[in-house]
C-alpha cells in the first residue's frame, strides 16, 4: 500500500489557493496509486492564523472551504486524505453531515482539527490534544483541547492521527496505541530553527519506544511572516530507523510504501545540509514568500559596500531574481572609496540595477537648519544618525513611488545592542537578517560564494569579507570602537538572550565582567528600538519578536 506525504506551501486565509494545493497533491497521490495522503496541520486555512481565529467570518469561510475540498476530492475514488483545518463549536456529527456550524468567537469553542476525507465524505475528525503556549506559540488563546483519538483501518493496518504538539508528549500516542493503532500519522506546522530537525526525530523516537508504532511525520513548508516552516517530513519505522526524509525548504509530494514503513526498505532519504546551507535556504524562502505572498513587485536594498547588505542582496537575488531587485548606494563624505567600488562590483556580479544618490547636500542642509540649536555642542552620534535617517528617507521615498518593499540590513548583533538607527537603517518593510548574528553573517557569505547549488558563484567580493566592519558615519570609524569583538559579543548575546544564562554564569565561562555587563545593559536599554523594528526571519530558537517579551519600562538590573 502506498502513502503520500504532501509537504506543501500554503498561505494563511487563502482558502481557494490552499484547496488547489491540496487537490493538486491529491492528484499526484492518486496517479501514483496511493490509498492515503497526509497534508500538514491547518493546511486548509494556513498556519498560524492568529487572531483571525477570533473572527466568526473566518470560520464561515473555513467551513465553506472544507465542504468545497470534500467535493473536489470526491473524484479521486478510494483515496483517503487527512487534512488539517480549524473547527468552530460544531459537534463532529454536524461536520460529517455538512450542516452549517454554530459560530462563536470564544476560544473554548474552537479546535485545531484534522479530518479524514474520502469519496465525498468526512469519515472521521481528530481534535488536537496538546496546545503549545511557549516561544512563538499561543494556541491556548484560540483553541480548546480534546482527548478522543481518530483511528481507522486501511489495507489491514490500523492508523491513528495526531497533530504536531501532541507528538511532544506521550499521552496522545499512548492513547492511539491503546485503541489498536499500528502507524501514527502526525500533521505538523512546526517552524524551523537551527538543529530543529534533530530535536523532532529524537522526540519521535521516544514515542516509538513507548508505543512500538511506526511514524509518518508531515510538515508544512513555506514562510508565514517571521516564521519559516522547513518541511523536512520523514518516516520512522518501529525500530526508530529513518525510512524516508523529504528535503527542507521545498515543496514535495513523496510516495512511501507501507512495507518500507514497517521494515527499513526502499529508503528515500534526502541528504542533510550543513547549518549554513539550511539557514541560507530559510532566508531565501522567507524573503521569497513574504514578498510574493504580500504582492510586492520587487525589493529595494540600501547597499553600503559592507557584509550585511551584501548578504541581503544575495538572498534577495536568489529569492526572486535580479530583475526584481534594486540596489541604492548613498555615499557621504565618510564613505570610503573602496566601499563604493565593492558595492558596484557586487551589483555587476549579480546583475541588479544599481544607482548612487549622494547624501552630502541633504546632510549639509540638515546641519544648516540645526546650526542655531546645536551651537556650542560638539558633533556626536546625533550627526551620525542624521545621515542614517537621510538614507532611510530616500529608500522609503523610492519604495512609496515604486511599490517595491525596502529590505533592511541590520543583523541580530546590532539589534541586540542598539547599534542601529531608528528611522534610519531600521527603516523598511522586512528585516531579512534580523535573527542572524554578525559572525553567522560572515559564515553565510562564505557559504554563498562557494555553494555549488547556485549557477553563479563568488558573488560577494572578497574585500567585503576581509575589511573591518564600519558604519562609516564618521572618520576612521569601526564597529569595534564601541563594542566588544563580534566573536565575544555574539557569544554573550547567545548565552544571555537565547539561553537565559545568568550574568554570573557567563562571566564564569570566561568572559570579562565589563563586557558582560555592557552587553546586558545595551540589550535592556534598546528594547524600545526593537519594538519599532520591522519583522524579520526567525532562524534561532529564540529571536527578538515573538519569542522575546521583555518590558521597555523596567528598573530591574541583574547583579553578578
Amino acid at each position: 500500500m502506498k502513502i503520500a506525504l504532501a509537504q506543501i506551501n500554503v498561505t494563511v486565509g487563502d482558502f481557494s489557493g490552499n484547496i488547489a494545493k491540496i487537490v493538486e497533491a491529491a492528484q499526484v497521490a492518486h496517479n501514483a496509486g496511493a490509498l492515503l495522503m497526509i497534508a500538514p496541520e491547518l493546511a486548509l486555512s494556513g498556519y498560524p492564523p492568529e487572531d483571525l481565529l477570533l473572527r466568526p467570518a473566518f470560520f464561515t469561510a473555513s467551513y465553506a472551504a472544507l465542504r468545497e475540498l470534500v467535493a473536489q476530492l470526491a473524484c479521486f475514488a478510494g483515496l483517503r486524505v487527512l487534512v488539517g483545518h480549524p473547527l468552530c463549536n460544531a459537534p463532529i456529527s454536524d461536520v460529517h453531515q455538512t450542516r452549517p456550524v454554530k459560530l462563536s468567537a470564544s476560544p473554548l469553542d474552537t479546535f485545531n482539527a484534522a479530518s479524514l476525507l474520502v469519496d465525498g465524505k468526512i469519515v472521521g475528525t481528530y481534535l488536537k490534544q496538546e496546545l503549545p503556549n511557549t516561544a512563538v506559540f499561543d494556541e491556548k488563546r484560540y483553541f480548546a483541547s480534546h482527548s478522543k483519538p481518530l483511528v481507522f483501518e486501511l489495507g489491514g493496518v490500523t492508523f491513528s492521527s495526531i497533530i504536531c504538539e501532541d507528538a511532544w508528549h506521550p499521552s496522545a500516542a499512548l492513547l492511539a496505541k491503546a485503541v489498536g493503532a499500528q502507524v501514527l500519522l502526525i500533521l505538523n506546522g512546526s517552524p524551523y530553527h537551527i538543529n530543529k530537525e534533530d530535536v523532532r526525530i529524537d522526540i519521535l523516537r521516544k514515542r516509538i519506544r513507548e508505543t512500538g508504532m511506526s511514524v509518518v511525520y508531515v510538515n508544512l513548508v513555506g514562510a508565514q511572516d517571521e516564521l519559516i516552516f522547513d518541511g523536512g517530513s520523514f518516516v520512522l519505522n518501529t525500530q526508530g530507523e529513518l525510512v524516508a526524509r523529504l528535503p527542507q525548504f521545498v515543496e514535495q509530494i513523496a510516495i512511501v510504501e507501507l512495507s518500507s514503513i514497517q521494515r527499513a526498505q526502499h529508503r528515500a532519504i534526502a541528504p542533510r545540509e550543513c547549518i549554513e546551507a539550511q539557514v541560507y535556504a530559510a532566508l531565501v524562502l522567507g524573503v521569497q514568500d513574504y514578498v510574493n505572498k504580500n504582492g510586492f513587485p520587487g525589493a529595494i536594498i540600501g547597499l553600503s559596500g559592507g557584509v550585511d547588505s551584501a548578504l541581503v542582496l544575495a538572498v534577495a537575488c536568489d529569492a526572486f531574481g535580479a530583475e526584481r531587485v534594486r540596489a541604492i548606494m548613498m555615499p557621504s563624505r565618510y564613505t570610503a572609496g573602496i566601499s563604493m567600488l565593492d558595492a558596484a562590483e557586487m551589483t555587476r556580479r549579480v546583475g541588479v540595477r544599481y544607482d548612487e544618490i549622494a547624501i552630502n547636500p541633504m546632510f549639509d542642509a540638515f546641519r544648516g537648519s540645526l546650526a542655531v540649536e546645536f551651537d556650542g555642542s560638539s558633533e556626536d552620534t546625533t550627526e551620525e544618525n542624521i545621515q542614517a535617517r537621510i538614507r532611510g528617507t530616500l529608500l522609503m521615498a523610492l519604495s512609496n513611488k515604486s511599490g517595491w518593499i525596502v529590505l533592511t540590513t541590520s543583523n541580530k548583533s546590532e539589534m541586540a545592542v542598539g547599534y542601529c538607527t531608528l528611522y534610519g537603517d531600521m527603516a523598511g518593510g522586512f528585516a531579512v537578517i534580523k535573527d542572524i548574528s554578525k559572525t553567522l553573517v560572515y559564515h553565510l557569505c562564505c557559504y554563498r560564494n562557494s555553494a555549488t547549488t547556485f549557477s553563479t558563484h563568488d558573488i560577494i567580493p572578497q574585500r567585503i569579507l576581509t575589511r573591518p566592519p564600519s558604519a562609516e558615519l564618521r572618520v576612521n570609524q569601526t564597529d569595534q570602537d564601541s563594542l566588544p569583538a563580534y566573536e565575544v559579543l555574539d557569544a554573550i548575546i547567545q548565552m544571555y538572550m537565547e539561553e537565559d544564562q545568568s550574568l554570573t554564569d557567563i562571566i564564569s565561562a570566561g568572559y570579562s565582567h565589563d563586557d558582560v555587563h555592557q552587553v546586558a545593559r545595551l540589550i535592556k536599554i534598546n528594547e524600545y528600538k526593537r519594538r519599532q523594528a520591522p519583522i524579520g526571519i526567525r532562524v534561532t530558537h529564540r529571536a527578538f519578536g515573538r519569542d522575546w517579551r521583555y518590558p521597555i519600562t523596567s528598573h530591574f538590573s541583574e547583579k553578578s
